[in-house]
């Protein structure tokens, strides 16, 4: 069973920058490509940015791209959300989640049915 853990959100007000860190139990870590999704209250959960295993390729989405800037540190288990010039749009839970598919090389990344485990999530508030 792998366990998901978010941490780094918080408040903060329009134009500044916060951190997501999620840290993944296991060891097979570098076997999957990662990602990030958001759901803000009233609306679906949409998906803000994946990583490939080695993190040799990242994906965005539009409404992030140029802002955020998603890494990862396999040594340390670990998938990171850099947040900046955040607006108040940006606010919602963030969540991590795990690609289902060991060793994936294609380009399905972008919905939550190709993700199979979740962190609990954490919060982020923008205020203007």
């Amino acid at each position: 069973q792998v366990q998901l853990v978010e941490s780094g959100g918080g408040l903060v007000q329009a134009g500044g920058s916060l951190r997501l860190s999620c840290a993944a139990s296991g060891r097979t870590f570098n076997w999957y490509a990662m990602g990030w999704f958001r759901q803000a209250p009233g609306k679906e959960r949409e998906f803000v940015a994946a990583i490939s295993r080695l993190g040799s390729s990242t994906y965005y989405a539009d409404s992030v791209k140029g802002r955020f800037t998603i890494s990862r540190d396999n040594a340390k288990n670990t998938v990171y959300l850099q947040m900046n010039s955040l607006k108040p749009e940006d606010t919602a839970v963030y969540y991590c989640a795990r690609h289902s598919q060991a060793y994936y090389s294609g380009s399905y990344y972008f919905t939550s049915k190709e993700y199979d485990y979740w962190g609990q999530g954490t919060q982020v508030t923008v205020s203007s």
